[in-house]
């Protein structure tokens, strides 16, 4: 054998072990359901060689435990900024390399100035989308039930026994969320939707206890088809879960028609954050997938199909017009105003509102 037959053997080996671990290469991404068009992971990998192992989760709360336990394999996960604050404090994040994140700059600044109150410096975290909390309706069954002049722009259109009592029959579901349910109703009752003062969780446990019988599931994704299907007639959920169930309606022409409202009272106003938990096995693809993320096309992409607004400001110039034109996805000045959010709660605090929430559930 010659020596340039050796060396263009060892060349060859070499391109193949390259290519070997261009194609080893992964990222896992652990996000909410029904969260991404699914295409941004193939470009993604078409792009990049780096394959995208993508789980999904329907609460906050299953993120967390996970996340707390240490050793979960992801690289990157996708918590909602009141936990996502408890969670830096943990030190369960790594802090982002934001020399490997170029496309930083596309973010939206008045979004990040409000994730501060969460990831101070924006240090962990980068928005991923952001919307309300409010009421999604079918138009038909909730004008059967109350009238013409139902309540549909207020949280007394659930949380006034006497109304929701009339939509029963037709279906009610609520967020199985109470970082969600007890400050929606702490708000509804003139106290602070932050209060972390357990007399007045109490309160808003009351008032939730008030409308239990007439809740027929709490849930936490399974309402976007139950309304799109016309099987269910209210469901207190997020802006974009109930936009996706107004356009699957609408799409097959069943005859159900949907509508989103923010309550003239007020709403949460919620971020879903991607951050690197500081055990991630894939670091660096962590950051690759992060920065694909905030391309504005890509954003956009993603944005177009799950109906939430998004924290790239860049990106606003490819969303469609049913979705920049949407009030209820990107409302105007005044209904953001009006939008309330949210702190973690201390230990001692949390498991009241874990108590409280159990005893809404269970209707004891």
């Amino acid at each position: 054998m010659t020596l340039r037959t050796m060396l263009t053997g060892v060349a060859v080996l070499s391109l193949m072990s390259g290519a070997a671990l261009a194609q080893d290469r992964t990222v896992n991404v652990y996000n909410w359901s029904d969260y991404i068009d699914e295409s941004v992971l193939e470009d993604f990998t078409k792009e990049t060689g780096i394959k995208v192992v993508y789980d999904v989760f329907d609460s906050n709360e299953v993120l967390e435990t996970k996340l707390l336990a240490g050793g979960t394999g992801y690289d990157v996960v996708v918590p909602t900024g009141t936990f996502l604050a408890r969670q830096i404090q943990a030190g369960v994040f790594s802090e982002l390399e934001k020399d490997k994140l170029p496309n930083l700059s596309n973010m939206w600044k008045d979004i990040e100035d409000r994730v501060e109150k969460y990831d101070p410096g924006n240090a962990y975290s980068i928005n991923y989308m952001w919307g309300s909390t409010g009421i999604g309706y079918n138009v038909d069954k909730v004008k059967a039930a109350l009238g013409e002049d139902a309540p549909v722009d207020s949280w007394d259109l659930v949380f006034k026994p006497e109304n929701i009592e009339k939509l029963k029959e037709c279906g009610v579901h609520m967020l199985d969320a109470p970082a969600e349910m007890i400050p929606a109703a702490l708000n509804y009752l003139g106290l602070d939707p932050d209060s972390k003062d357990p007399s007045e969780i109490e309160k808003a446990g009351e008032l939730l206890k008030s409308v239990r019988p007439s809740i027929q599931k709490f849930h936490s994704s399974e309402y976007i088809n139950a309304l799109a299907n016309g099987d269910i007639c209210v469901a207190i959920g997020w802006s974009g879960d109930v936009l996706q169930a107004r356009d699957r309606a609408a799409e097959v022409d069943n005859g159900v028609t949907i509508e989103y409202a923010i309550p003239k009272e007020g709403a949460q106003m919620w971020f879903d954050q991607m951050a690197i938990p500081a055990d991630a096995p894939n670091k660096a693809e962590a950051h690759e997938f992060l920065d694909f993320i905030m391309r504005p096309d890509v954003m956009a992409k993603a944005s177009n199909v799950v109906y939430y607004a998004n924290g790239n400001k860049a990106s606003q110039e490819f969303l469609n017009e049913d979705v920049i034109g949407d009030a209820a996805i990107y409302p105007d000045e005044a209904t953001v105003q009006n939008l309330f959010t949210t702190t973690p709660y201390p230990p001692k605090v949390q498991r009241i509102v874990t108590r409280t929430w159990t005893g809404v559930k269970s209707g004891q």
